[in-house]
């Protein structure tokens, strides 16, 4: 599981880095992985207007870190937390530009009409300081980050506001914030304990990257869904991202990744494999299950659609037999 925070605070010690260290810290010691990004830090230009993501699905913007860093990992992440200090009613400039430039995935979901696999599961969590006491303060943020959730693909799942912070040190000195934190977490507290089931094949760019899809538009709110290869090519199949178009499912911005970079973070339930060969993993005590299919890079469409077609078949029977023996024990 990814908890992925956007820390939209130019300063970098400051209240709104703090309150965003510390829901990390939390969600981390429930297994999360945790990773933060300093949005103020990175290469981001604002949004064009040119409207290219509505017509091809990309962002005519190509020579900075929305591509290759924020899209993937807005796509991998389970929880995406929006956290900056109030500017004027809303986000400061440097978070509003990642925000702008997620019209491209708003764009492949209402003006392409594909889905991504993880909107049926992804959570949302906005968090907000502002220096006064004004009673519409955060209403101007929380509209923003309603619409920015909608276009990342997550359920605005709950916010921590807080009012009469502005010197360094406020919220570290705040009486209640650690609690706040932890009933917030406490909220999510099935998200966290879902059981983890990771997909492996060779390079991470065809077979896993299915069956991670269809079990996590299936079953994300019960699974935790990753996937990896034993030697991860640069790049997922464009093949089989066409042959997954074809069924509604958006399979853009989702690099493969390599098997020990996904068993380092955490320890899977089970693992599914799929042809990674001599370097398949064995992992003690986790539920080992192989599938053999064939693996269809370089091969036609209609190849890749056969396997797809196979892939999802299995994947529905394996969530119904995990939904069926959860429900026995449970």
């Amino acid at each position: 599981m990814l908890v992925l925070g956007l820390q939209g605070s130019p300063r970098k010690k400051g209240n709104t880095s703090y309150l965003l260290d510390l829901v990390l810290e939390e969600a981390s010691r429930r297994g999360a992985e945790t990773l933060r990004i300093d949005v103020c830090r990175q290469n981001i230009r604002p949004c064009m207007g040119c409207t290219n993501c509505e017509r091809k699905g990309v962002c005519a913007i190509e020579d900075d870190d929305m591509n290759p860093l924020l899209y993937p990992l807005m796509r991998r992440a389970d929880l995406i937390i929006l956290a900056t200090p109030i500017y004027f009613y809303n986000a400061t400039s440097q978070l509003k530009k990642v925000i702008d430039r997620s019209q491209t995935l708003w764009s492949r979901k209402y003006k392409l009409n594909l889905a991504d696999p993880g909107r049926a599961s992804r959570k949302g969590l906005m968090l907000a300081v502002g220096a006064t006491r004004g009673k519409n303060l955060f209403e101007g943020m929380a509209l923003t980050a309603k619409y920015f959730f909608d276009a990342a693909g997550a359920a605005f799942s709950d916010r921590l506001t807080y009012r009469q912070v502005e010197n360094i040190g406020d919220m570290e000195a705040h009486n209640t914030v650690r609690e706040d934190v932890i009933t917030t977490l406490n909220g999510m507290a099935d998200f966290f304990r879902r059981k983890r089931i990771l997909f492996v094949c060779r390079e991470n760019a065809c077979r896993s990257q299915m069956a991670a899809a269809f079990a996590r538009q299936m079953a994300g709110n019960a699974l935790d869904v990753a996937c990896a290869g034993s030697q991860p090519a640069e790049a997922a199949n464009p093949v089989m991202q066409a042959v997954m178009e074809e069924i509604g499912f958006d399979m853009a911005f989702r690099p493969p990744r390599a098997l020990h970079e996904a068993l380092a973070k955490e320890t899977p339930h089970m693992i599914v494999t799929m042809g990674c060969g001599e370097e398949c993993p064995f992992v003690p005590d986790v539920e080992m299950i192989d599938w053999e299919l064939p693996d269809p890079s370089g091969q036609t469409e209609d190849f890749m659609r056969r396997v797809r077609d196979e892939i999802q078949a299995r994947v529905e029977a394996l969530v119904s037999r995990i939904a069926s023996r959860d429900s026995r024990l449970s």
